[in-house]
């Protein structure tokens, strides 16, 4: 087929050129240490499961735009110097980036060098008295600046924690419709063990018998539509929650999760994509850290925290 042929959306077009060189894959051997499919046939993205420059040759053809979110509000904006360094490294390298910057200190946005193609927004972002706020608040944001502004502009978004660093490489093997990663302190236990929201009358309830993963809100993201439809609905149960008194156990993390076991994620990051650093030792089946929250004291960081200075 040649490139020029118009392929439908939900296909990968055609590489470029015939004469790429690779490997061939093997539909009989690979990883044994872990499980890289889901029960509804979603795939579970670890290292040596996907060919980065096939994938790369893939998908630079298409002219993407890949926009970036992140909260540096407050004290948080110390961290966007390195996050936005460490992405201009490993982050879709040689594909179009948006990062777009929502802070309360526009004046503290650092001056980062970026790659042709590669650009930081800043948009302007509410403080709140309590952390709690700040992060339930991204959903309704998120979801208004979607519709208002990134509608025709990018074709995936990617929403992260700001207080985090990119290791090595983040590519086009983690695109998909609805994306989500599995959190490096529960991947390997028990659904009735996760620290779900346990209150029947909280719109985020999970019983001991569901879900599937637990997901961290600190990196997500996928198509447009699908990003959306998942923090508007999130949003709004949040919102119902609020009217009745209660705050989920995990705030935003929570009602992500609900929504997370009732619409499934149609690709799933293991902990590559999600580490934290301070976990010692790494487990022998994570084979490289690509992002990873850093260590911080959160007395100096969030508002309302024990102790918090701020």
């Amino acid at each position: 087929m040649s490139p020029c042929v118009k392929v439908p959306g939900d296909l990968p077009l055609p590489i470029t050129s015939d004469h790429l060189r690779y490997e061939p894959p093997s539909a009989v051997t690979g990883r044994t240490d872990v499980v890289t499919v889901t029960p509804w046939l979603a795939p579970i993205v670890w290292d040596s499961t996907f060919n980065g420059a096939l994938l790369d040759a893939i998908y630079m053809p298409r002219d993407i735009t890949i926009a970036t979110t992140v909260f540096a509000v407050g004290e948080y904006v110390r961290f966007l110097k390195d996050f936005l360094e460490t992405a201009e490294r490993h982050f879709f390298v040689g594909f179009k980036v948006h990062y777009y910057v929502f802070t309360d200190r526009p004046d503290q946005v650092p001056s980062v060098d970026m790659a042709t193609g590669r650009e930081v927004f800043i948009r302007p972002a509410q403080n709140h008295r309590r952390w709690q706020e700040i992060g339930a608040g991204r959903f309704k944001v998120i979801a208004d600046f979607i519709e208002t502004e990134l509608h025709g502009r990018a074709n995936y978004v990617f929403c992260f924690d700001v207080d985090a660093k990119f290791h090595s490489r983040w590519g086009p093997e983690t695109l998909g419709r609805l994306v989500a990663a599995l959190h490096p302190d529960w991947y390997g236990r028990k659904r009735h063990e996760f620290s779900y929201e346990r209150r029947p009358a909280s719109k985020a309830f999970m019983s001991a018998d569901e879900g599937d993963f637990y997901y961290p809100a600190g990196a997500y993201g996928g198509e447009l539509p699908s990003v959306h439809h998942m923090l508007t609905t999130c949003n709004d149960n949040f919102q119902m929650d609020a009217q009745q008194g209660i705050e989920a156990a995990w705030q935003e993390e929570s009602h992500l999760n609900k929504y997370l076991w009732l619409y499934k994620p149609s690709v799933v990051l293991c902990p590559e994509y999600m580490w934290r650093d301070g976990i010692l030792p790494t487990p022998p089946n994570i084979k490289m850290i690509r992002f990873s929250g850093v260590v911080k004291d959160y007395t100096k960081i969030r508002p309302g925290w024990p102790g918090s200075e701020v």
